[in-house]
């Protein structure tokens, strides 16, 4: 029996307007140049949890293309920079780089007015990620003052970038082979969306300069980050990015693939695959096996330096020149010297 046809917009989420597509305000439901993040946040998971309940039976595919409608407002609305040109695009004048900063609360501010910590956890929280060398958002976490969400959702408000949660907005698994397997470890990131240009990945802690120039590089487009716990994004690379992953390369000087459309229209193929590159980089090593490693080679250098101390003694009677310590000393300095320098180099992965 053939589905009935519905205009998901008018039937579920009661918008009558005529002019289509809907802009993002109207999508949430929110009046145009709505500025208050917490209010944007609560009414994208009030229409978020409703649409959900269309998504079994006949209208599986609606409810998930409406679903990403709403996570892509979201995203956008809740990132100072990206709201302040799709406002533009809408007509409202730009107040400029300065004025928000002003209007911008810092990360403690955040906090403490919406009542995430109390003054005394706040105090606690500090002293205890200067002790330790902590960025301050995770030193909350590991402490268990408050809950990760809402620890990094006033994070993500201070320094003006959206929050996703990763159980509302999935990875999108178009982009995800084609970015080196161990560049996402080591930064914590993974590929969630594009929007209005814009490849979205959602990390703990903004990305590095030089990592968001290799993903323009290669993406042929600008990247922005979207805040999320470290638990999920750790969740999402050991899923998507395993020891054994490999990072497909795709031609993105096709206009068709530039914009992602081999994932975002079904009708337009798979991504075209011009080459495989292995996993083979190196990946940083922790501080603990960097201290282990260090503790090796100076027992190797120490036994190598003993040795040859001990070879001055049994061979004096037969080499001269050992009977002279400052020969056996420069002997047992080289000897050392690379035995440390063998045992703490990195081995090169082989091919």
């Amino acid at each position: 029996m053939a589905k009935n046809k519905i205009d998901v917009y008018k039937d579920w989420l009661k918008i009558n307007a005529a002019n289509r597509p809907l802009n993002y305000y109207q999508l949430l439901r929110l009046k145009t140049f709505e500025d208050d993040i917490a209010l944007i946040r609560k009414q994208y998971r009030e229409l978020n949890a409703y649409i959900r309940k269309f998504a079994t039976g006949d209208y599986i595919e609606e409810s998930q293309a409406l679903l990403n409608e709403m996570a892509k407002a979201m995203l956008c609305l809740t990132d100072a920079e990206r709201k302040e040109d799709y406002d533009f695009r809408l007509g409202r004048k730009k107040e400029g780089a300065e004025t928000d900063q002003v209007g911008r609360r810092t990360f403690e501010d955040v906090l403490l007015e919406n009542r995430v910590l109390t003054p005394e956890q706040l105090k606690k929280s500090k002293m205890y990620a200067d002790a330790v060398g902590l960025d301050l958002e995770m030193a909350i976490i590991q402490q268990k003052h408050a809950a990760p969400e809402n620890v990094m959702m006033a994070y993500a408000e201070a320094n003006g970038y959206p929050f996703v949660n990763l159980d509302d907005v999935p990875v999108d698994e178009y982009y995800v082979p084609q970015i080196n397997p161990v560049l996402a470890r080591q930064h914590s990131f993974i590929p969630i969306l594009s929007d209005m240009g814009k490849l979205i990945l959602a990390s703990p802690t903004p990305l590095d300069l030089d990592v968001e120039a290799e993903l323009q590089q290669l993406f042929r487009m600008p990247v922005r980050c979207a805040i999320c716990t470290p638990s999920q994004v750790n969740a999402a690379i050991a899923k998507y990015y395993p020891r054994d992953a490999v990072q497909i390369f795709v031609d993105h000087d096709d206009p068709q693939e530039q914009t992602g459309a081999g994932a975002a229209n079904p009708a337009a193929g798979p991504a075209k695959k011009t080459a495989v590159k292995k996993n083979k980089s190196k990946e940083p090593l922790s501080k603990a096996a960097k201290m282990n490693r260090l503790k090796i080679s100076g027992m190797t250098a120490n036994f190598a330096f003993l040795i040859t101390m001990f070879g001055r003694y049994f061979m004096n009677s037969r080499i001269p020149a050992w009977n002279y310590v400052p020969s056996a000393l420069i002997a047992a300095v080289i000897l050392g010297g690379i035995a440390f320098w063998f045992t703490s180099k990195e081995i090169e992965p082989k091919e």
